[in-house]
């Protein structure tokens, strides 16, 4: 089998996530992550979804969709929001510890890609009891693709869609590229064992 990369909207059905202006996170999630799915199918792995249309799943229930298909990568896409508009703005990279492969793919979407379309760098940050990152039995990263009520962000988000969700899919690539990932790989026999984390 070809490596699996699950790919995980945020929010969704009831739950829309940030919202700004009438801007909906679930909704932009959703978008991206079909986007960054079309291009990385076209690399030839194997993709699948949590969600592909505006429902609901709990974190946990995510997490649990992921590890039944037996994905050897979780990426979970989200935006940003801050407390007051334009308070902040940049795209920052979640992982659950700042180790291994989630930690290089962090910094690859963060630095090499995104901050290349101008959007700032607010760095890989380790959030270690989000559910999507903490219950995944794979490498795992959570996207901050900007901030939803920062104009700045926005107006990348809006203009640049087809680049953004390029940059997402090279830097998911080269990542693996380098780690001797091929599309058609199956999982690496040598590959770090991940286990549910509990507590």
């Amino acid at each position: 089998m070809a490596y699996k990369i699950i790919l995980d909207p945020g929010h969704g059905g009831s739950d829309p996530g940030a919202t700004f202006n009438g801007r909906q996170e679930k909704d932009e999630a959703l978008g991206l992550a079909m986007s960054v799915g079309k291009l990385l199918e076209n690399a030839g792995f194997d993709v699948a979804y949590t969600r592909t249309t505006d429902v609901y799943n709990t974190p946990f229930e995510k997490a649990t969709i992921a590890n039944n298909m037996g994905g050897d990568l979780f990426v979970s896409f989200h935006r940003n929001s801050a407390p007051n508009a334009d308070m902040y703005n940049g795209v920052q990279t979640l992982v659950y510890n700042d180790q291994g492969l989630k930690a290089e793919l962090a910094r690859n979407i963060n630095r090499s890609n995104l901050v290349a379309l101008g959007f700032a760098d607010k760095g890989v940050v380790e959030r270690p009891n989000l559910v999507v990152l903490k219950r995944t039995k794979m490498p795992a990263v959570l996207i901050e693709a900007g901030f939803i009520n920062s104009a700045v962000d926005n107006e990348i988000f809006d203009n640049k869609q087809n680049e953004i969700a390029q940059a997402i899919a090279d830097a998911i690539i080269d990542t693996l590229y380098d780690r001797g990932i091929h599309a058609n790989d199956c999982k690496p026999n040598n590959s770090q064992s991940y286990s549910v984390q509990v507590g």
